[in-house]
């Protein structure tokens, strides 16, 4: 999109974000999980972004830390959630954009792979697929297409099998 900046979200832009997310999601659940996000281990300040476009915030997007465990073995992945996109600035790329600025960068930190619960027919159109492609589940029932994965890197999530543990910060 024209004119779209997409950058590092700062602690001044902390408010209009919590603002940008009620408003979207009409309620504060999601803007609640980014703070507890913000404040713990699993935040990631580089893959947390803000997009503006002529200095008026229209969307963000956050990827925080989870894992994928086994009886063998624990798998560092990221979580994608929240992503939000202004109303009025909705099917217009800004959404796009995040995502795949944020991926590529979580590529550029060493990151492997995307985990998230969202729109079957949205993520895909980015490479994501439903988790059980790779034998990875969700830790709670969800329709299987509705939860996603991405490798960020080729066998990304091939030898990481198991079950995903988001940590208890996403907890309400």
């Amino acid at each position: 999109m024209n004119g779209l900046e997409v950058i590092e979200e700062k602690k001044q832009h902390f408010d209009k974000i919590r603002d940008l997310l009620i408003h979207v999601f009409d309620q504060k659940d999601e803007a609640d999980l980014v703070e507890r996000i913000r404040s713990s281990e699993y935040y990631i300040p580089e893959l947390s972004m803000a997009a503006f476009l002529k200095n008026e915030l229209v969307g963000h997007i956050i990827f925080s830390r989870i894992s994928i465990q086994s009886s063998r073995k624990e798998s560092i992945s990221l979580a994608l959630a929240p992503l939000t996109v202004a109303k009025k600035h909705q099917r217009k790329g800004i959404g796009s954009t995040l995502i795949l600025k944020g991926m590529e960068r979580a590529s550029n930190l060493g990151y492997q792979s995307v985990i998230l619960l969202g729109h079957a027919e949205y993520y895909p159109r980015f490479g994501f697929e439903p988790t059980s492609t790779w034998n990875i589940k969700p830790p709670f029932y969800v329709p299987k297409e509705n939860f996603m994965g991405i490798e960020l890197v080729p066998d990304g999530l091939v030898k990481s099998p198991g079950i995903v543990r988001y940590p208890d910060i996403w907890q309400l």
